[in-house]
C-alpha cells in the first residue's frame, strides 16, 4: 500500500505539504498541487482517513502524544492519560495514544496522514520539539503544559509557579524562615517544564519574603531513597522545620518516615506542604496540606478547547493556567523560636 511518505517523495515536497493539498486546509501553489495530484494519481494512493475528512466528515479520534520513557513517572503519566481520554470519550471521541520516545515522528505521522481531528499533548519538555510541529499543521493542537516557546500555540495547565509561590507564602505567614523544598529528580527537572515553573515560584516567593529555599532533588533519574533521606537530615541539622514536597508519593512518605526516626510530630514540630500532588494524599500516615494537581480539570479543558476549534474553526491561541487551592489539613505549625 502506497504511504504519504511515497507520495511526498515522489512529488519533492514534505508530507505536510501533501496533506495540505489533499485537505485543503492550508493554501498550496497550483503548480505543487498539480505535481501532488499527478504523483497520486501515478502511485494509486488512496488517503485512507484523510478521506473521510476530505468528504467533510470527522474521524472522532484525537492523538494523545505521552512519550515513555525509561524514567517516566507511570502513576502520574497514567493518571492525565485516563483523564483525557475520559474526557474526550464524554464528547464522543476516541483516543489514539502515541508513546514512541520520539514523539515528533508519531504527531508528524498522524498530522500528515489526517487520521485524528485533534491533537493533545502531554509531558511538555522545556524547548519541546512538538511545539514546532503544532505551528506547522493544520491539525487543532492542544497542550496540557507550556513549554518555553509558547508562542502562538494553546496550553492549559496548573499555574505552577502561583503553587509554588502558594506554598512557600503559606510557610512564611507561619514564621518560618528556612525552607526546604523535596523536588523531582534531577532528570525531570531537564526534560519537563512543570517542575521548574513551580520551582521558580517557590525562589521568588522566597526571595519577596526574604526566606532562605535550599533544594534537594530526590535523585539522578528515579527517586533514590538514600538522596532523600540525606537532604532531609541535611535540613534538619540546618534548623530547617518546614518542608515543601513537589515529588511521588514514595517522596512524601520517605520525608514523613524520616521525621518520625527523629520524633518529630508533623503540624507541631516540623510543617509540610504538598506541592501539586497528583495522587491521594489521605493514604499517607500523617495529613498533609495540599495543593492539589489534578488531571480531570486540565484535560478536561484541553479536550474542550479542541472540540472548540474544531466546531468554530481557527481559534486564537491562549495559555489558560488553572489557579492552584490551598487544601488544608493541619501539617504547617507556627515556627518556633
Amino acid at each position: 500500500m502506497t504511504t504519504i511518505h511515497e507520495v511526498a517523495r515522489a512529488a519533492g515536497v514534505s508530507i505536510s505539504t501533501v496533506s495540505y493539498a489533499l485537505s485543503g486546509k492550508r493554501p498550496v501553489s497550483e503548480k505543487t498541487r498539480q505535481r501532488i495530484e499527478g504523483a497520486v494519481r501515478e502511485l494509486g494512493y488512496e488517503p485512507d482517513a484523510g478521506a473521510r475528512m476530505l468528504a467533510g466528515r470527522r474521524t472522532h479520534i484525537f492523538a494523545l502524544t505521552e512519550p515513555l520513557r525509561a524514567d517516566t513517572h507511570a502513576p502520574t503519566h497514567m493518571a492525565f492519560v485516563l483523564a483525557a481520554s475520559v474526557a474526550a470519550r464524554r464528547q464522543g471521541y476516541d483516543i489514539l495514544l502515541l508513546t514512541d520516545e520520539q514523539a515528533s515522528e508519531g504527531m508528524n505521522r498522524v498530522a500528515a496522514s489526517n487520521l485524528v481531528d485533534a491533537i493533545l499533548v502531554l509531558d511538555v519538555a522545556p524547548d519541546d520539539e512538538r511545539a514546532v510541529i503544532a505551528r506547522a499543521v493544520g491539525t487543532p493542537t492542544v497542550f496540557i503544559g507550556v513549554p518555553d516557546d509558547h508562542q502562538g500555540l494553546t496550553c492549559v495547565d496548573l499555574d505552577f509557579e502561583a503553587a509554588g509561590r502558594l506554598a512557600v507564602d503559606r510557610l512564611a505567614d507561619a514564621g518560618h524562615r528556612r525552607i526546604t523544598l523535596l523536588g523531582q529528580t534531577e532528570a525531570a527537572y531537564r526534560r519537563s517544564n512543570f517542575p521548574r515553573r513551580l520551582l521558580r515560584g517557590a525562589q521568588d516567593a522566597a526571595a519577596e519574603r526574604e526566606v532562605v529555599l535550599d533544594r534537594a532533588a530526590s535523585g539522578a533519574t528515579v527517586t533514590e531513597p538514600s538522596t532523600v533521606r540525606t537532604a532531609i537530615a541535611s535540613a534538619l541539622g540546618s534548623g530547617d522545620r518546614a518542608f515543601v514536597v513537589h515529588a511521588a508519593d514514595d517522596v512524601h512518605e520517605l520525608l514523613l518516615g524520616t521525621l518520625e526516626e527523629h520524633g518529630l510530630v508533623v503540624g507541631e514540630d516540623v510543617s509540610v506542604v504538598s506541592a501539586a500532588a497528583s495522587f491521594d494524599t489521605s493514604s499517607l500516615r500523617a495529613p498533609l496540606d495540599t495543593i492539589p494537581l489534578v488531571p480531570q480539570q486540565s484535560c478536561d479543558l484541553a479536550v474542550e478547547l479542541a472540540v472548540r476549534r474544531l466546531d468554530e474553526g481557527a481559534a486564537t491561541p491562549e495559555i489558560h493556567l488553572i489557579p492552584p487551592e490551598y487544601r488544608s489539613a493541619g501539617s504547617v505549625a507556627p515556627a518556633r523560636g
